[in-house]
């Protein structure tokens, strides 16, 4: 059972991995960046240690602090820094889709943050 929740683990934070820009698409070979999506990962995993509290061994309780303290702040160096390196190709390719991250630090980000936020389920910010 331990050995296959690591596996468990290590598949989530490989998903959120892949989503943050650190691990190639295998049919296009370029990284893609999705912070939306790499955090809803990087939220069940914590969301995984939550419910398991007390009930993990010592590796399994390390691998999922490990993973989550890796990707939390891969997250934050990625959504700070996104305006140079990753947000490059995107914003050619994607000009709506991009406003809603792109534009609230240049813009207003207060009013827009707060409206994004508020629809919504679950919030919350690993950094900015």
């Amino acid at each position: 059972m331990t050995q296959r929740f690591i596996e468990f683990v290590m598949m989530q934070a490989q998903q959120a991995a892949f989503y943050l820009g650190q691990i190639p698409n295998p049919q296009t070979g370029q990284t893609e960046v999705h912070l939306d999506i790499a955090k809803v990962f990087i939220d069940q995993l914590v969301m995984i240690r939550a419910k398991t509290r007390g009930n993990l061994s010592s590796d399994e309780l390390g691998v999922i602090n490990n993973a989550i303290s890796s990707l939390q702040m891969a997250f934050v160096e990625i959504s700070q820094g996104e305006g140079t390196a990753a947000g490059e190709p995107e914003p050619q390719a994607e000009p709506s889709a991009a406003k809603t991250e792109a534009a609230p630090p240049a813009a207003e980000p207060a009013p827009q943050e707060s409206e994004a936020e508020s629809k919504k389920k679950f919030t919350k910010s690993y950094g900015a």
